[in-house]
């Protein structure tokens, strides 16, 4: 169990390590991102130093492990599949086959609800200087995706989906792996009910996650915006290097984090407490009966709540984050949330920031559910054993 978390932390380390020296050479930059050049370096130290702070965290996790009694594990030497080497977690499965499912879990997730986070994006967003809340709020949902349709088609509201289709993998595949060895790691899989293991877990997953899918995201919402000047999602990747330096790739990475850890910690944690409370399972063990009559419905119900529930309380953060990553460099002045945020306040008024709830709640319900349905479905299909009714 330790050998994963511990190659995990070796990895990050080095992950960092690059991130720095890329920071470093952002003087080389064309003379057009000379004005982002030192932006660009602060954001990639930043994530060398968050990333290289995650690693640390799933070192120390595993070192816990390791002391445990190993009464307390889940997953132990006797329950597992033949052939089998130590690196199993949570239901039988190797780290490698965390990363598989979650790999094919992102992606359903992200590729079958991108028309709705295309809608929600264009809410958030700021169309042009000097508008006012009431300019935002001027559109409905079926008035913006009517508007969509009208200007772009259908293929409007796929507009930039290869950037996800290649990042959501890799991004998911480490996210749902890091999550499932932190979480056994710090005691998530005991008996009974661990909200705050199964939310740092979550948190641990989250750095890892969004260092890979800030900067995808940074050049989907670009392709999305009305209006977008870009060819494609290669041209909006080159533009934004050519024109803004590496910065603008990070540019929301803080933001992303100040939202995200807050939306795992209570998505996973509302996820794993709902399945087990629908089961009847709370005092259960993380292996035993509870687990075994866990079926695909319970699963899709736990993971909708779950989703809808985060998305709501962070849809504030969120709209911060996707004006720090489709407005222009000068407008905000900073990367810094807090100072974003009262700045959209002050021009624009509190409802600015609940922009884009209703889409943001629509994508994450069913996004969630779909994900966690469709990864807890390749953990089972992975496992071969049909240990569950999934």
């Amino acid at each position: 169990m330790c050998a994963a978390p511990r190659e995990l932390a070796r990895h990050t380390a080095e992950h960092s390590k690059l991130l720095a020296q890329r920071a470093t050479h952002t003087g080389a930059l064309p003379s057009g991102a000379a004005s982002e050049s030192a932006s660009g370096s602060g954001q990639a130290r930043v994530a060398a130093a968050v990333l290289a702070s995650a690693a640390a965290v799933v070192t120390a996790a595993s070192t816990l492990s390791g002391q445990r009694n190993m009464a307390d594990v889940v997953c132990e030497p006797s329950a597992a599949p033949s052939g089998a080497s130590g690196t199993q977690t949570y239901d039988g499965l190797s780290f490698v086959s965390h990363m598989v499912a979650g790999s094919v879990a992102g992606t359903v997730e992200h590729t079958a609800m991108y028309p709705v986070d295309t809608i929600k994006t264009r809410m958030q967003a700021l169309y042009h200087p000097g508008h006012s809340g009431s300019v935002v709020s001027r559109s409905s949902i079926r008035q913006m995706v009517r508007g969509v349709l009208q200007q772009d088609g259908v293929a409007g509201l796929y507009r930039g989906v290869g950037a996800v289709a290649a990042g959501a993998g890799p991004a998911h595949a480490l996210h749902f792996a890091v999550y499932e060895a932190a979480k056994e790691a710090l005691g998530g899989n005991r008996e009974g009910l661990h909200p705050v293991e199964t939310a740092t877990a979550g948190c641990v997953a989250t750095v890892v996650n969004d260092l890979l899918m800030t900067p995808v995201d940074s050049v989907k919402q670009r392709c999305q915006l009305e209006g977008s000047p870009y060819r494609g999602v290669l041209d909006a990747a080159r533009s934004m290097l050519r024109t803004e330096g590496i910065g603008a790739f990070f540019r929301s990475y803080r933001t992303t984090l100040v939202m995200n850890v807050p939306f795992t910690a209570m998505h996973f944690s509302v996820y794993e407490t709902s399945k087990k409370l629908l089961l009847g399972n709370e005092g259960g063990a993380g292996s035993g009966v509870g687990e075994d009559e866990e079926t695909l419905q319970v699963q899709l119900v736990a993971g909708g709540l779950a989703g809808g529930c985060a998305a709501a309380v962070t849809n504030p953060l969120d709209v911060v984050k996707t004006r720090l990553q489709t407005a222009d460099p000068t407008k905000y002045g900073s990367a810094a949330v807090i100072p974003t945020l009262r700045q959209i306040v002050r021009e624009e008024g509190m409802q600015a920031l609940w922009q884009g709830l209703k889409p943001r709640v629509l994508f994450h319900i069913p996004a969630a559910a779909v994900c966690w349905g469709t990864y807890e479905t390749m953990k089972d299909l992975l496992a071969g054993s049909g240990s569950g009714q999934h």
